[in-house]
């Protein structure tokens, strides 16, 4: 089956699958793991503690693949200032920035003139075409079911993808409830022209900084395992149902604050629960597509079966 798209030939990949940011777990390892498979990995940038560490990440990718990568910068009420880390990413030459969250309007002023291919995360019509206006490559386009934060909208992947494509003349890319070769295929059919993947490459081997008990969380729990937190602030993300999202929810009834929040929803909370295995004292970004996650293979071993599953989708199409 020729997987060749817009996608795959602005980002030089094989496959259009690309890892998502995954803060505070995708580093290099990951990512290397997703470039070496065919697809389009990314280190977290503003994961990181400071621009150098950046700067390491990025030397050590380049020690473990020789394809193309990309470095994600989660810019939505982000406290710390990022253009630092981002002129290490342009001093690098990275090939690829992806921006979520916030107003990249900044970020694209800066690469202007660098080459680098962009993409943006966007969770709405309006949102992908002021993406096209600032000059982005493409655009990744999440539903209400994915892991993380959402959109304001509760529309869903089947019907926001279709109606981005229709939308603007960049190339769309599907997030949000996909998590192997039947949810590839069902975007490519939308007119996506390639896929985010975050939830699901967390339960891989080469997600090392994920605890074991955020894997078997992903792998026990159905799609009705998840929440979404952090309303009341205008920022919905979706995170795995345990005690420490219902104080999240209790204290967001309550018509709590920031500051009433700010405890419970920050970086630290969740690195407890992620790095750490401690689920009563944290939180773990999910999406619905946990009900699809059965086992932790390697990257390469979740990517081989995504495209034979793909490719006998497509054969069962050709003889209907």
């Amino acid at each position: 089956m020729n997987w060749e798209t817009r996608i795959t030939k602005l980002l030089n990949i094989q496959y259009p699958i690309i890892q998502g940011g995954l803060a505070h777990l995708a580093y290099s390892d990951l990512a290397a793991a997703v470039s070496n498979a065919g697809g389009l990995g990314q280190i977290t940038a503003m994961s990181l503690a400071d621009p150098e560490e950046l700067r390491n990440e990025i030397k050590k990718i380049r020690l473990m693949t020789d394809r193309p990568f990309g470095v994600n910068f989660s810019i939505g009420q982000q406290r710390r200032p990022f253009a630092h880390y981002l002129e290490v990413a342009i001093e690098e030459k990275v090939p690829v920035i992806s921006m979520t969250g916030g107003n990249p309007a900044p970020l694209f002023q800066q690469l202007e003139g660098t080459g680098i291919k962009t993409l943006v995360l966007v969770a709405a019509v309006r949102q992908a075409q002021k993406a096209e206006e600032l000059g982005a490559d493409a655009v990744m386009v999440v539903g209400q079911e994915g892991g993380g934060h959402l959109g304001r909208s509760d529309t869903g992947t089947f019907v926001l993808v279709p109606r981005v494509v229709e939308s603007v003349n960049i190339p769309v890319i599907a997030s949000g409830g996909i998590g192997d070769g039947r949810g590839l295929m069902a975007a490519l059919s939308l007119g996506a022209e390639g896929i985010e993947m975050g939830t699901r490459f967390i339960a891989t081997k080469e997600c090392v900084h994920a605890s074991e008990l955020y894997k078997k969380a992903l792998i026990k729990g159905s799609e009705n395992d998840t929440v979404v937190i952090k309303r009341s602030l205008g920022a919905p993300a979706r995170a795995i149902a345990n005690s420490w999202t219902d104080r999240i929810l209790a204290i967001e009834e309550e018509h709590g604050d920031y500051e009433s929040l700010k405890e419970y929803i920050s970086g630290v909370a969740n690195k407890r629960y992620i790095h750490e295995g401690k689920d009563d004292e944290g939180f773990a970004w999910a999406g619905q597509v946990m009900g699809l996650i059965h086992d932790v293979p390697s990257v390469s071993e979740l990517m081989e079966k995504m495209i034979v599953d793909g490719e006998d989708i497509r054969k069962k199409w050709g003889t209907s």
